[in-house]
């Protein structure tokens, strides 16, 4: 099963709490209605479903299911980026790559650049986390720059005053870096 698929899978609200339930830890068909308030027909359904994609798996008592957490770990590690830190970065080039891969740890940005050329690749990285067409407000802007440094003001004003971001009335939008399509 393709890491799509399990998401396709799970992406039904009561197979999840099913799968949500069972990762606490071996649960009954009964206990799970009860414990969801789900009916039993439709956790049978969702049960077979999960087992067939090799979500949960039933003891050999046949009542008793349990996750089968690895069948999750091993579709988060394909879909997974490579570890290679340039090009999942967004680099589009060597130079970019080079410039991601020196201020870019684990995901992390160590420090701002300096110089604006650099800072500027930075900034074309930070800004493929906004979504264009989507208005964000100010903490949601801090809270997604505070993820790759403390300084997430100096960010969040270096991406406004070079045209990646916009601002109006405290609300911010994206107007500026590459856009996939």
């Amino acid at each position: 099963m393709t890491p799509e698929e399990l998401l396709r899978l799970l992406a039904d609200p009561e197979r999840l709490a099913i799968a949500g339930a069972l990762a606490v830890g071996p649960r009954t068909r009964a206990e799970l209605v009860e414990q969801l308030g789900i009916p039993d027909q439709r956790v049978r359904r969702h049960l077979a479903k999960l087992t067939a994609a090799d979500v949960a798996t039933v003891d050999d008592d046949r009542r008793t299911y349990r996750l089968h957490a690895e069948t999750l770990r091993d579709a988060a590690k394909e879909a997974s980026p490579p570890h290679d830190p340039g090009l999942p970065l967004g680099a589009v080039d060597d130079e970019e790559e080079a410039v991601l891969r020196s201020y870019f740890r684990s995901g992390k940005l160590k420090e701002i650049p300096a110089k604006h050329g650099k800072r500027a690749i930075v900034l074309t990285r930070l800004s493929l986390e906004f979504d264009v067409g989507v208005r964000y407000s100010e903490r949601e802007v801090n809270e997604i720059l505070e993820r790759f440094h403390p300084d997430f003001a100096s960010l969040r004003r270096y991406l406004v005053d070079d045209g990646f971001l916009s601002r109006e009335h405290g609300e911010y939008w994206r107007s500026g870096g590459p856009v996939e399509v």
